[in-house]
């Protein structure tokens, strides 16, 4: 085995030093000198009640911490940045780059042989792998868990589709104020981070796949006693890791990023993914072009009826079997001989997976798929040059092909003042146009793609039109909403030069976005834009100087390792 991290530090020029005053300074642990012979496993506790999905996560550090002692290694927890999507302003996205580097920094400049990263909500999972990657010792993941279900009068609540789904009902007259907060109560009712397929399961999933993360932990619910037997197993598991030497890049190889994006596809999850599996990979120099997710979702049966695309939510796939049950029927389209942190390769895992044919609601079979393609289409033309994105199978099917008026919004600020107009020139073939939400114009390219459909509208039973924006949208959400467009507005892409009277064509299955204006009007448009304004100091003004477009994961530049591997090619 090589030499052990806590050995090659020295903090104090001398060696012998920096040992000698390192154990005076630990011996308040109750740990004696020889213990530190053993691996020492930090553990990336990320407890926040601010971020009430990890404000539960004291006893899961706990159980971490006696599978360590179990195995034989000693665990030391130390704190890092913990992003809450609810309680965070302007976005957890515009943090989610400062929460990575302190993940890297924790890493690398504290005295561990191995770590646990302690994730859940949205940005966490993503930035964490980010800095494990970079800073690649022995890693594993472990993440708080979904909620369980809500109920409201005998219908199943998930947060956050029913909050966005009763809020446009409420907007739209069609339930009252004491109705709404009935359903309030019971839309996040345990701890845990979102139950549905959003952004947070997502990514679980995708870390699962990827074989950052044990068998089964992407589903077990917050509250289930099983997530406390998969704590302990996780850090017994980090033992064993940092003794057989595995790393993140030995597990987090080109393979194992296209299992990923075919579990992404097969449950339908959230848009979100994309960015952030573009900038994981981009940490080990791993390039993956937003056509080989395209290429993989048309070769991808979607299986998992999940809501907010399908009908069920976590607690239901967990009792389906979860991650490993998904990948069992993806079987034949994956790697499977790519390591994972269970020490064994991902057929392993498959092998071991028992399926009951009665849970064929909640995960179809390979054969009777419920879509024949996945949950995630890639859009180009010249309103996106680099890309944009959709999630088809929760757009309303009639919208996919689609030509319509644009109606301009020029900021997050112009469209809460106007939306609300009952003067508002609106119709409902119209599509909806948000500039300037991206990751440098808003900053930090926030959760706003999912436009507000006009309270006129609502009334006349809209629910639904095209939506258009250089911003995210959760993985909670819904509709036919095309986001993360590239270039976005501020970084002079096209979607910044759409006038109100424009007409836009839209054409999901030829994956085509078009702006219907000549090349000549585009230019006139383009010399007369105006700059956008940028932060003037702090951190802000870092983001925006340095992170790089949605097509390229929206990291920093500077955090890319020097030499690049060669992109990924489609089978």
């Amino acid at each position: 085995m090589t030499q052990k991290k806590s050995e090659k530090l020295t903090s104090y020029g001398d060696s012998g030093f920096s040992t000698f005053i390192r154990q005076a300074f630990n011996r308040h642990l109750g740990f004696e000198p020889e213990d530190f012979d053993k691996p020492v496993i930090g553990i990336c506790n990320t407890k926040s009640e601010i971020n009430r999905c990890h404000s539960h996560v004291g006893p899961i550090v706990d159980a971490v911490k006696n599978g360590v002692l179990m195995a034989g290694g000693i665990p030391l927890e130390f704190p890092t940045i913990s992003l809450g999507e609810i309680n965070t302003s302007p976005t957890t996205m515009l943090y989610r780059n400062l929460a990575a580097m302190d993940t890297e920094e924790m890493i690398r400049a504290q005295p561990i042989d191995g770590v646990v990263l302690i994730g859940g909500c949205d940005k966490v999972t993503p930035s964490q792998l980010m800095g494990a990657a970079s800073a690649d010792i022995p890693t594993i993941l472990i993440t708080g868990g979904p909620m369980n279900n809500g109920e409201y009068q005998g219908r199943t609540l998930g947060a956050c589709s029913d909050c966005r789904f009763f809020w446009q009902e409420y907007r739209g007259g069609q339930i009252d104020e004491k109705s709404l907060g009935e359903i309030n109560v019971s839309l996040a009712p345990t701890a845990g981070h979102c139950m549905v397929m959003g952004s947070a399961s997502t990514m679980s999933v995708c870390a699962e796949a990827l074989g950052m993360m044990l068998p089964e932990g992407a589903a077990i619910p917050a509250t289930d006693n099983r997530r406390m037997k998969h704590a302990v197993d996780t850090g017994k598991k980090i033992v064993e890791l940092v003794e057989k030497e595995i790393t993140p890049s030995k597990i987090m190889t080109e393979k194992a990023f296209e299992n990923a994006i075919r579990a992404l596809m097969a449950v339908g999850g959230s848009t979100n993914a994309v960015i952030h599996l573009i900038a994981i990979a981009g940490r080990l120099g791993i390039e993956l072009p937003l056509h080989h997710f395209d290429d993989l979702s048309r070769t991808t049966p979607m299986i998992a009826n999940l809501r907010p695309a399908g009908e069920y939510q976590m607690e239901d796939f967990f009792k389906a079997g979860g991650t490993p049950a998904v990948l069992k029927e993806l079987r034949s389209l994956l790697h499977l001989d790519e390591l994972t942190v269970t020490g064994k390769i991902l057929r392993n895992t498959i092998d071991a997976v028992e399926f009951s044919e009665v849970y064929r609601p909640i995960i179809s079979s390979f054969d009777q798929p419920l879509h024949k393609e996945g949950g995630i289409a890639v859009l180009k033309g010249n309103l996106a040059p680099d890309g944009a994105v959709i999630k088809p199978k929760a757009a309303s099917p009639e919208l996919l092909k689609h030509r319509g008026r644009a109606v301009v919004f020029t900021s997050t600020l112009d469209l809460e003042k106007r939306i609300d107009d009952p003067d508002l020139d609106i119709q409902p073939d119209d599509i909806m146009v948000l500039q300037n939400t991206g990751p440098v114009g808003a900053p930090g390219m926030p959760e706003a793609g999912m436009l507000p459909i006009p309270p006129k509208l609502l009334k006349q039973g809209v629910r639904d039109m095209v939506r258009i924006s250089d911003a995210r949208m959760s993985g909670t959400a819904f509709g036919t909403v095309i986001l993360h467009v590239a270039p976005e507005a501020a970084a002079g892409g096209v979607i910044g030069l759409v006038r109100t009277g424009d007409i836009i064509e839209l054409d999901v299955e030829s994956r085509k976005l078009e702006l219907l204006v000549p090349d000549e009007e585009l230019e006139r448009r383009r010399n007369n834009r105006e700059a956008p304004i940028l932060a003037e100091r702090g951190y802000t003004k870092l983001f925006q100087q340095h992170v790089m477009q949605a097509d390229k994961g929206c990291d920093f530049d500077f955090l890319l390792p020097i030499t690049k591997k060669v992109p990924m090619e489609s089978n």
